[in-house]
């Protein structure tokens, strides 16, 4: 009797978690550098996600944030101390030695390991730790890799959005369950509370509750981790923010706007030059040189046009010299 109803009870649930996890097509031009990002990336760092699902807009308008999902970065399989844990995470999969790795909890999939390049295209902020040691941050690893495998708590989403929307006339018995303490090992977590509880391991604050009592002593309160959610590692003091955009406003690079010589002359000192490539060599006697950007700007201000080599004396440095000076070395 109870095999139609568990079978109907499953498609119900796989259509459910389907449509919640959803996703339309990734954004043409991504707002993020993934190539800059995955390089600065330490282990140990939380990375946020604008997420596009059905699932992260429910979580968008019950947290009133961009940021729907939090993944916790481990690095490469060397960058773990342990090899207890490497042995565990190649048990749930096995990776190239130079992967960048992610931990994560994932609705229909769980607590899992998986590639960083997952995330590439997406709109993505890292947010490190403060003067988190390289001890404890493998003690925050060390905690995250023991808890794959764990299911996704669905119930999670709907009991936040009870808490945060405590209507009088929801029944009792409909009261959110966030305060519930249940022994033994947790079966059922989501990614902002799975990494909550990592970083509480080794007593990381992310938003702790502040008291201060009559006397002017300040203590520190553990916040329940059940209330933690992606938005909080983007407004907690205890974590820096780094951002990499797509379109960098303070990347510069002055180093591209010198004026280099682009006729292939190579100096040893001045007036003492040669041509490396034959093919510019007649751009060295005329003083020509290539139109570009800095060439431009050159116009504007009324710089100075490059002019041709000369020697010592001001005399235009000879063609065959140069042949016979590249033919010493």
């Amino acid at each position: 009797m109870l095999w139609p109803f568990n079978k109907v009870r499953d498609f119900v649930w796989n259509r459910t978690v389907n449509w919640l996890t959803y996703e339309g097509d990734n954004p043409t031009v991504p707002l993020s550098d993934f190539d800059k990002l995955r390089y600065e990336l330490r282990p140990g760092d939380v990375l946020l996600v604008e997420g596009r699902s059905n699932v992260a807009d429910i979580i968008k308008a019950v947290t009133q944030s961009i940021w729907t999902h939090s993944m916790l970065y481990i690095g490469r399989l060397h960058d773990i101390d342990d090899p207890d844990v490497r042995k565990r995470i190649e048990k749930f999969c096995s990776f190239a030695p130079d992967e960048q790795l992610i931990i994560e909890s994932l609705l229909g999939h769980g607590t899992i390991v998986t590639k960083l390049d997952k995330y590439k295209g997406e709109h993505l902020r890292i947010c490190r730790p403060s003067g988190l040691t390289r001890k404890d941050a493998q003690g925050v690893i060390n905690y995250a890799v023991y808890q794959l495998g764990v299911d996704y708590n669905v119930r999670y989403v709907m009991d936040l959005a009870r808490f945060m929307f405590p209507y009088w006339w929801i029944p009792k018995r409909w009261v959110s369950s966030l305060f519930e303490h249940n022994a033994g090992r947790p079966t059922k977590t989501v990614c902002s509370i799975m990494m909550a509880e990592a970083f509480a391991s080794v007593h990381f604050p992310i938003r702790p509750v502040l008291h201060q009592n009559e006397s002017g002593q300040l203590k520190m309160y553990r916040r329940n981790t059940k209330l933690i959610t992606p938005s909080d590692y983007d407004y907690s003091p205890y974590f820096e923010i780094i951002k990499y955009p797509i379109l960098d406003l303070d990347d510069l690079a002055l180093y591209r706007k010198l004026p280099w010589d682009r006729t292939g002359v190579h100096c040893s000192d001045v007036g003492d030059g040669l041509v490396v490539d034959k093919s510019n060599m007649n751009l060295v006697e005329t003083g020509y040189t290539e139109p570009d950007a800095m060439s431009a700007k050159n116009e504007e201000t009324g710089m100075d046009k490059p002019e041709a080599l000369s020697g010592d004396d001001g005399e235009p440095v000879d063609k065959e010299k140069n042949l016979k000076q590249q033919q010493k070395i």
